[in-house]
């Protein structure tokens, strides 16, 4: 479809059924979840395992055709965990497997399809279980990982630094560096003493950002029929 035909008042319904699914379904299977979780399509979200902690105002977009994973595996080594802070934006298809640790900042982004694992989860030797083949990862406050980047065991990714889309990043990555390739390498720095918007900025307000949201649907949606979004679901035509 070009166009978005549907009644705000639709919208309206399936944000709400949305946040009930949410708030009923989707938040008791964390150990902890802060305030103002939303999620898309909280329904195809797979949480796996205890430990799973998430902070405030944190966006889940999954889609039943790439949904997002989200595991911590237990063994007699110890058991996995994964710390997600405040403001943080999770897309499509991400994957976030823990048989250790991994912490991710306040205010991080991870593009659709990234993958970040604590483990190797086999070893070279014994391949029958993760047996010293798993290190923590940790990434800092406004991190950016790009599309298809791939995380591995180990790193520590410092604050405000970028991953490029489709990069596998191996080794530590420093504050304000932006990185690609495979293994991903040091491509620019970012100016320290510029000032940065974040995800934080946001919410400054969160109840103010809600309204702006739901005003922004009735302003898109707001002239929108019945009648024409019944006609475009069953007879579709080149201007819809």
């Amino acid at each position: 479809m070009r166009k978005n035909n549907r009644p705000y008042a639709l919208k309206w319904l399936s944000n709400a059924i949305n946040r009930r699914y949410t708030k009923r379904f989707l938040e008791p299977q964390f150990d902890h979840c802060g305030d103002g979780l939303q999620a898309i399509s909280p329904w195809s979200i797979s949480v796996f395992g205890a430990g799973i902690k998430l902070g405030r105002c944190t966006h889940i977009i999954s889609a039943r055709s790439n949904p997002v994973q989200l595991t911590c595996w237990s063994g007699k080594q110890g058991a996995g965990e994964i710390h997600i802070g405040d403001f943080v934006l999770i897309s499509p298809g991400v994957r976030i497997s823990s048989n250790i640790s991994i912490h991710i900042g306040d205010s991080c982004m991870l593009a659709a399809n990234v993958y970040i694992s604590d483990s190797d989860w086999h070893g070279l030797y014994n391949r029958t279980r993760p047996f010293r083949c798993s290190k923590p990862v940790s990434l800092g406050r406004n991190v950016w990982i790009g599309d298809s980047a791939i995380i591995c065991k180990g790193v520590n990714i410092g604050d405000n630094s970028v991953v490029g889309a489709g990069s596998v990043v191996t080794k530590d990555v420093p504050a304000n560096t932006v990185v690609a390739g495979n293994p991903a390498k040091p491509v620019k720095h970012l100016n320290p003493n510029r000032k940065m918007l974040t995800r934080e900025t946001l919410f400054a307000d969160t109840e103010h950002y809600y309204q702006n949201q739901a005003q922004l649907d009735k302003y898109v949606l707001g002239n929108n029929g019945w009648f024409n979004w019944l006609r475009s679901v069953l007879f579709p035509n080149k201007n819809d």
